[in-house]
């Protein structure tokens, strides 16, 4: 039981990292600041393929080791996910910028359900039971709550966020020479 509650804390603590590091992309963005944003989007795979990993040890741990069954959303979430490590892994290897596109589209669908998966936990949508179309658990059960606001869906959605910003700094960078000045 400590080891779950060690690894939930760390795994709570890399949610708020991760999104201190959206956050600052993103004011990076808007403030134009050429160097730092450059710099991500140098090494937009290498972080995003870090962040996927990671999230996806999570998740196999949240299911495999501390024994939470995944609701119906939680699975739509992982078969956006997972697939990534793959991708993103090849892509390093080759040094292959193609797959950014990829990534944003798999990334944006996984936060839309993400999004809806968290806002149901919160109640702010009306509960649904997996159920009830043949899953064993209600998909607005919270099996963590850290900080007062992290639940796994707003891991999952931070994850799906983060890739997406990286892989945008990624793209601006190619389009324009705006990163590079």
């Amino acid at each position: 039981m400590e080891f779950i509650s060690i690894v939930n804390q760390a795994l709570l603590v890399l949610t708020v990292v991760g999104q201190i590091i959206g956050a600052v992309l993103i004011v990076s963005l808007l403030a134009k600041r050429n160097k730092m944003i450059g710099f991500f989007a140098e090494h937009a795979i290498t972080f995003s393929f870090i962040v996927v990993v990671v999230a996806t040890l999570g998740s196999l741990f949240y299911s495999e080791v501390a024994g939470y069954e995944p609701c119906k959303l939680c699975w739509f979430q992982r078969i956006l996910m997972y697939p990534q490590v793959i991708l993103l892994g090849m892509a390093l290897l080759k040094k292959d910028k193609s797959i950014v596109p990829y990534s944003i589209v798999l990334s944006a669908f996984g936060s839309l359900i993400a999004g809806y998966h968290y806002l149901l936990q919160l109640g702010i949508l009306p509960s649904i039971n997996c159920s009830v179309i043949g899953y064993s658990i209600s998909c607005s059960q919270r099996f963590v709550m850290g900080f007062g606001y992290i639940t796994i869906p707003m891991m999952s959605l931070t994850v799906f966020l983060l890739i997406i910003i990286f892989m945008m700094a990624s793209k601006l960078n190619r389009n324009s020479n705006i990163w590079t000045k």
